[in-house]
């Protein structure tokens, strides 16, 4: 392991917990492989608001569009058993189709270019309003054709990977799901991942949980339902262990994997650009890709009723990143990038001297906290309330025991004022001071500021 990842995943904890705390989320779990071992795996909050149980990584998550790859590498599998072709017409293994359907190849079908409609006529199933549809209603729903002409643009379709999932059963002879537990998830050793709900009886779940508006308070989703005919595309119930685990194997460079080298880099290759996004991002077979500044990264994310969640691995780094949370307003994007900031920013900087050890530490204003961070030769004064806690961050030179300079900060802050540190008599450290600011520990603000202002 790198010298500087050892740092990073210590803070990246601390910096989340910070972020569940001012973002007031029901729970979230937190997943870190590097060349597919799981090195950091933590959970923060509740599985559950309504009974008050706390969450842990054993807990199942809908993981809802990581189904997709699952399902695009069950393809895979087949393929290289030599049962289909990416480019085969779907109309070859899945009868009494519309005929554009049918001549739409499997490859359009796992890299949305098949012009098949999103969710059908009535999308009410991710909405609570009507179970998830099966075999019949999803014929029914494709039995419009297209929406658009195939091969044209990326256009995402639930309705296509459900179809991608029949492919499969014709294929196999078998259910979808007995078929891909067997060849895909056992054969990957993952544990604690079904395509499907709903699980067996105690089996720890995380419930799902809505935004606090419309109503001023959350409610509890019941996420532990079967999606039928749309498992292949949003069934998967997992763990973030466990994604990190099987998406690392997805990676050209992961030593061991279910698929060949030449399946996975044909999974992972940039197919179709998203035409109509801030974000550059791009789809192969069953997965997004993007970049982070120049560190790739492959993965997929979900969203279900109650759950957002988010899987990438960075493809040169050979880690694999992945955040659960159980609410329809979870923050597993913006937490999986911020993530992703602070292993950049020890990249770069290294890992701490041994002279650093002990400048650190969650020090507080009325304006808020500050972490500080020791990297290099340096401590940053991190902001944990940000989304990159190092964004614009202050650099500390330490001069002596107690005593720093700014060496380092934007023309708005200190650039260039003292830094020191106050110990009472037994040693510890009860104040820091950053240029004429006093920072103290959060109780004792807490007690400064009740006194102040008085209780709310």
């Amino acid at each position: 392991m790198e010298r500087w990842l050892k740092p990073a995943l210590d803070y990246i904890p601390r910096w989340i917990e910070f972020q569940m705390r001012q973002s007031e989320q029901p729970g979230c779990v937190i997943a870190i492989a590097h060349r597919g071992r799981v090195v950091l795996e933590e959970a923060f909050g509740h599985a559950d608001l309504g009974t008050g149980a706390r969450l842990t990584p054993r807990h199942r998550f809908r993981v809802a569009s990581h189904s997709k790859s699952f399902t695009a590498a069950a393809i895979m599998k087949l393929r290289e058993r030599g049962k289909l072709r990416l480019d085969d017409r779907v109309g070859e293994h899945v009868p009494d189709l519309h005929a554009e359907i049918a001549a739409a190849t499997i490859a359009q079908l796992l890299s949305h270019s098949a012009g098949i409609v999103r969710d059908g006529a009535d999308s009410g199933h991710w909405h609570g309003r009507r179970p998830f549809p099966n075999r019949q209603r999803l014929c029914a729903d494709l039995a419009g054709g297209p929406t658009i002409e195939a091969n044209t643009r990326f256009k995402y379709s639930n309705h296509g990977f459900a179809l991608a999932g029949l492919v499969i059963e014709r294929l196999t002879g078998e259910p979808y799901l007995d078929w891909v537990q067997r060849e895909i998830v056992d054969a990957t050793g993952l544990g604690e991942t079904l395509p499907d709900a709903p699980l067996s009886k105690g089996t720890p779940f995380a419930s799902g949980h809505s935004g606090k508006l419309p109503l001023g308070r959350r409610v509890v989703f019941p996420g532990d339902v079967s999606t039928q005919a749309m498992a292949a595309a949003t069934g998967f119930v997992s763990t973030a262990g466990d994604l990190a685990r099987f998406f690392a194997q997805l990676s050209p460079r992961a030593g061991k994997s279910v698929l060949s080298l030449a399946s996975r880099r044909e999974m992972v290759r940039r197919q179709w650009r998203d035409p109509h996004s801030s974000i550059e991002r791009y789809y192969g077979l069953g997965i997004i890709s993007g970049a982070f500044g120049d560190w790739e990264w492959f993965g997929h994310s979900g969203g279900f009723q109650g759950y957002i969640t988010r899987t990438n691995t960075l493809l040169e780094q050979e880690l694999t990143l992945s955040v659960l949370t159980n609410a329809a307003d979870g923050l597993a994007h913006p937490w999986l990038e911020g993530a992703v900031h602070i292993l950049r920013s020890f990249a770069r900087h290294g890992a701490p001297s041994r002279r650093l050890a002990d400048w650190t530490g969650r020090w507080w204003t009325v304006w808020g906290a500050v972490d500080l961070v020791a990297a290099g030769d340096k401590v940053m004064v991190a902001a944990p309330a940000l989304g990159n806690p190092f964004m614009d961050a202050s650099e500390i030179d330490v001069t002596g025991r107690d005593k720093g300079r700014i060496a380092l900060a934007g023309g708005f802050a200190g650039h260039g004022e003292p830094v020191r540190r106050v110990r009472d008599r037994n040693g510890k450290i009860t104040e820091l001071w950053l240029a004429g600011a006093k920072l103290v520990a959060e109780a004792k603000l807490a007690k400064e500021m009740t006194a102040r202002y008085g209780k709310a």
